[in-house]
């Protein structure tokens, strides 16, 4: 089954009309949800699915303790040796959901290093994201390391480089249009 990891910056607590737009999409294929117990964009994205009554998500917890579970789906536990509530506690549930997804669907801020980060093994591992980046208002679709490059110049920059990356186009088969 083909399966999607959402995620994004915890800035970013609201779903706008082109985020739920795509999880409209992921709905009605069918696919499954990967998604993380955080709050802001996690909790937006399942508060989201929750209320349209969407049943095929996962919840990835370290250690089972999961902050946020609107949907009271089921939960994959990830286990984690180390100190809790780290940074490193955290990202070791979106170590699984890495090697769990087929595709991203993420909603950056433009700042949020643990996004961008996630993005970037996406590429790294051959698997595309569609990334909401929320200061520029508009979707990208990242399949390489330079396609991340690319991104962060293009919300960074002042003026207009030589080889911008261009705004989605394929959507990643996950916007229906």
């Amino acid at each position: 089954m083909t399966s999607v990891f959402i995620g994004g910056s915890r800035r970013l607590g609201r779903m706008n009309a082109e985020l739920a737009h795509r999880l409209d999409n992921i709905i009605e294929k069918g696919l499954r949800v990967l998604v993380g117990d955080a709050g802001g964009f996690d909790r937006a994205a399942q508060s989201y699915l929750a209320r349209h009554g969407y049943r095929d998500v996962l919840v990835y917890c370290t250690h089972g303790e999961c902050r946020n579970n609107v949907g009271d789906w089921p939960q994959r536990a990830v286990d984690f040796r180390g100190r809790a509530r780290t940074r490193e506690f955290y990202t070791a549930k979106d170590e699984a959901m890495l090697r769990d997804a087929d595709y991203g669907l993420f909603a950056w801020d433009g700042r949020s290093k643990g996004t961008l980060r996630n993005v970037h093994l996406m590429a790294e591992q051959g698997k595309p994201s569609s990334v909401y980046v929320s200061p520029v208002r508009m979707f990208f679709t990242i399949r390489s390391a330079r396609d991340v490059a690319r991104l962060m110049i293009k919300v960074n920059a002042d003026e207009p480089k030589e080889e911008e990356l261009v705004p989605d186009q394929t959507r990643l088969g996950l916007s229906g249009d």
